[in-house]
Order: C-alpha cells, then structure tokens, then sequence
C-alpha cells in the first residue's frame, strides 16, 4: 500500500511538472495548452517511464484514467469551475440554441453516429448506439482558450460552453439508458424519453437546491476558507447525492456552479472572498484540465490503435457526420425563433465540437463481457485523438478564414476597456512625474494627450448610452450591487473593531441583503 501511494505521489508530481512546462512552452509559442498536453502525454507514453504503470484491463489503459476517479474527481470540478463561469443572463439569452443542440442535438448525433458504425463496421446495433452516445459529449476546452485568445463574440462563446455543459449530462443520461437496454435486448422509446426528463430534471433540482442554501448559509459568513469549503461541498456533494439517488450528477454539479456564480457570489460573498473563490476555482480547473488531458495522450497508444485503423477512420467519419446533422439540420429551426446563429458560426459550432475526457470515461466504465469492448475503446481513444489535435490544431485557421478573429467583441466592451486602459496610463503617469522621471514640457505634453483620449472615449460611452440604455443600467446596477457589499464588510469590520454589537450588525447586513437582492434580480454576474 505504502509503495502505491508513492507510486501515485510521484505519477502526479510527474504530471504537473509536465503541465507547467508544457505551459510555460504554449504561452511563447502560442499553440492551444490542451493539444500540447496531449501531445506530452503521447511523449510519456513513448519513453515507457517507469512510473506509469499499465493497470487496466487488456494493458488499454494506464489504470489512473478510470471511470470512477473521472466521475467522481475530475469531472464535478471540471463542471463546477466552468459553471460558476457562465453569466446566466447571456446562458438565457441563447438558451433556445443551446438547450436544442444539447438535447435533440445529442439525440440526432447519437443515432446518426451509432446506426452509421453499425452499418460501416458490423458492430451490432444497440452497443454501437451506445458508442453513439458515449461519442457525442463535447469537451471544446482548448477552443474556448482559443476564443478568448481571438477575442471572439462572447455569445458564440456562451452558445459553444452553454451546449457542452449541458450535452454532457445528456449524452450520459443517454448513455445509461441505451447501456442497460443492451444488457436486457431491448428498449421501450417512451420508457427511454421518461427516464430522461427525470433524471436530468431530478439532478437539476438538486443542484439548485444545494447550491441556494449554500448561498444563504454564506450570505451570514466572511471567511474566504469557509466559503471555499461551502463551494468544494457543494460541487461534490449535488454530484454524489444525485447519483446516489439514481439522477444525473453531471447536470446537478451544473445547476449547482450556475447557482454559485450567478447568485451565490451576489448575496452571500464579500469581493475578497469572490477573489478568492474564484481563484482557488481557476487553478482547479487548470490542475484538472492538465491531469485529464496528460493522461489522455497516456492512454491513447498509437501503435496499438493501428490495428483497428479503418474502424477508426469509419468511426471519425460517422462522428462528424453526426455532429453535421446535428448542428446543420437544429440550427435554422431554432434561428426562426430568436437571434439567428450565422451561418459562419454553425461552421464553428460543428467543426469545434470536439470530444474529451467525458468520452473516455463512458468508454472505460464499460464492462469487460460488453459487446466488442476492445473495439469501442479504440475507436473512441482514435476519435478523441483526432477531434483534440486536428480539429483542435485548424479551429484557428477556420475561424480566421470565415472572419472570426479579433474586434467580434461588442464595441462597448471594447471602449470600456479603452475607459480603463487611458486611467490606468494616467495614473502611471503622475507616478512618473512624481518620481520625477519626466521633465516639465514631457510630463505636460503626455498629459494633453492622454486628456484628450479620455475625452474622446467619454464622447463615444454616452453616444452608446443613448443608442442603448441597456449599458447604463447594467453597469450602474452592477456598480451599486459593489457598493452595498462594501458597505456590508464594512459592517462586518465594524464588529470585529467592537464598535456595534452583533445584532445591530445582522439587522443592517438584513437591510443592506434586501437591497442587493432588488438589484441582483435574475441571476447574472
């Protein structure tokens, strides 16, 4: 036991400072992080170090990959941390595009792709609509650290998370259901769409549910460490209770971080305790996303998957055809409802669609005398491998050739960041003349220049004021919402100092909590 645990200290040493090379090399040659993991682990796996021992069945796997540390470890962080992330007001904005394509998208992919293997390889129906399912949960982690490099429109961001958060439970959901239908042989369609709604449904409520008592219990606490914890239980918590009680944790750990973040931050956390959530959140997902996607290229061995080349090709092929489908066939239906996707980003959607460490996980969590398991695990790792690198790798190109670079951001971001970069020089530099860096004539002149750009951003901030009231009202909003939690910490200060008691204190917390609510409103950060 005392040598395993070693084993497994030293295998994660190993991996994270593979991770923080690998970042450090991705930054200076501006290449996607998670291609470049799985590209090292490819590397670890090749030069056979000693420390990564082959454990899983058949020698397919490195026996750290499995089902139940991915489910139970990775996974609720992973979907916390990406959950706590997402402004609600835009999720709801672009609900009709994301729920469609997350939903009947999945269902459309899952057909399209397990009835195409099954005609194209031979593999038997219901486990090659298994493989369908477990195939069509994205993970486009390396194309939204691409978006935000290209600065692309933060709805198509939105539009891009929102569907991988959300297909992921159903793919799994899915999954289940057509599992335990290839155990018994069959599988009733209406039985199947009931089961569904119930568990997604039942592990929704649960994760709002946790997530909103976790929010009034720290609307009464000031401490980062605590509030942490708060965050860590509930993540983890709404995941294990909705799988205990036979409901979907994935889609309970993401209501439960879209609580948190859209709600939870507003009433029950001071802004150093926001900071510091969110940080701690941050380099959870970056500790995570470097596990998951080294182990992955660990796990994906070439030369063992070049015996099942044309199965792979063929799954690659029916993969992408299903995503096609999907996207191609759901998208101008739901553009007659609400805003319209653009054609361009329909392209991004499709192509961007790439398949991670969910895929993976359902891959392995399939027992040994399931159907052809051998196969399916091979042509899951080889789909994974190829959307990761070559989807990953000319995401770029595409987007650059269908226009979708820097500047899709909405000019008022843009010319609040403007707003702020002009103050930030401002006051670097009075520092400089404080210092007496600058002359006299220098200084003045730097000065002018500087007024004058401040001047001309204030122009174009109340032209878009005017065109479109919104703006004003968000930001004026989320300025008074800053106000009442200074004025909250500053109650709490006044009790630590003993200048009022702690009753007085909670009566002007309650007073200033029913303020911030009116202001908060419908969940948004």
């Amino acid at each position: 036991m005392e040598i395993e645990t070693a084993a497994i200290v030293e295998l994660l040493l190993l991996l994270l400072i593979a991770a923080s090379l690998i970042a450090m090399v991705t930054r200076r040659l501006q290449i996607p992080y998670t291609i470049a993991l799985v590209f090292g682990g490819f590397l670890i796996d090749v030069f056979h170090l000693p420390i990564v021992e082959r454990m899983g069945p058949e020698g397919s796997t490195a026996g750290w990959l499995t089902p139940e540390i991915i489910f139970m470890v990775f996974l609720p962080g992973l979907l916390f941390e990406a959950g706590i992330n997402i402004n609600v007001r835009k999720l709801l904005e672009n609900l009709a595009p994301i729920l469609t394509i997350a939903i009947f998208g999945v269902l459309i992919a899952t057909l399209v792709t397990g009835y195409a293997v099954h005609r194209l390889t031979g593999l038997e129906l219901l486990p090659a609509m298994v493989f369908g399912a477990l195939i069509s949960a994205t993970d486009p982690i390396s194309v939204l650290a691409l978006f935000k490099q290209l600065g692309v429109s933060k709805r198509l961001s939105t539009i891009v998370e929102g569907e991988s958060l959300f297909n992921d439970g159903t793919a799994v959901v899915l999954f289940q259901i057509l599992l335990a239908a290839t155990a018994t042989g069959d599988i009733e369609p209406g039985e199947g769409i009931g089961r569904f709604f119930v568990v997604a449904l039942g592990g929704l409520a649960i994760g709002l549910t946790l997530a909103y008592v976790a929010s009034r219990v720290t609307a009464h606490v000031d401490d980062p460490q605590i509030e942490i914890t708060l965050t860590t239980i509930v993540a983890y918590g709404s995941f294990l209770l909705a799988e205990h009680l036979h409901l979907s944790g994935v889609i309970a750990t993401v209501g439960a971080g879209l609580t948190i973040g859209n709600f939870g931050a507003q009433v029950g956390m001071s802004s150093r305790t926001k900071v510091a959530v969110w940080s701690f959140w941050e380099y959870v997902g970056f500790v995570i996303n470097s596990l998951v996607f080294l182990l992955i290229g660990i796990e994906v061995h070439i030369v063992d998957l070049l015996g099942y080349w044309q199965p792979i090709l063929l799954a690659i092929a029916a993969t992408l055809v299903g995503r096609v489908l999907c996207v191609y066939t759901l998208t101008p239906v739901v553009n007659r409802f609400t805003e319209p996707v653009p054609t361009s980003w329909q392209h991004v959607l499709t192509w961007g669609g790439v398949h991670g460490g969910v895929s993976i996980a359902l891959a392995l969590s399939l027992t040994m005398d399931f159907p052809e398991r051998g196969l399916i695990l091979a042509m899951t790792f080889g789909v994974v491998a190829f959307s990761i690198v070559v989807q990953g790798l000319t995401i770029s190109p595409l987007m650059r050739w269908l226009g979708i670079s820097m500047g899709d951001e909405d000019e008022y971001d843009q010319i609040r960041v403007r707003q702020m970069a002009v103050a930030s020089a401002q006051t670097e530099l009075e520092a400089l003349r404080n210092r007496q860096i600058l002359t006299g004539p220098v200084y003045q002149k730097l000065r002018a220049e500087l007024e004058q750009a401040q001047a001309q951003v204030e122009d174009r901030v109340q032209t878009l004021h005017q065109e479109n009231a919104h703006w004003a009202e968000e930001e004026e909003r989320v300025a008074r919402s800053q106000l009442i939690r200074a004025e909250k910490a500053a109650i709490q200060r006044a009790v630590t100092d003993g200048l009022i008691s702690g009753h007085t204190a909670e009566e002007m917390a309650a007073k200033a909590d029913q303020q911030l609510e009116k202001l908060v409103g419908p969940p948004g950060h």
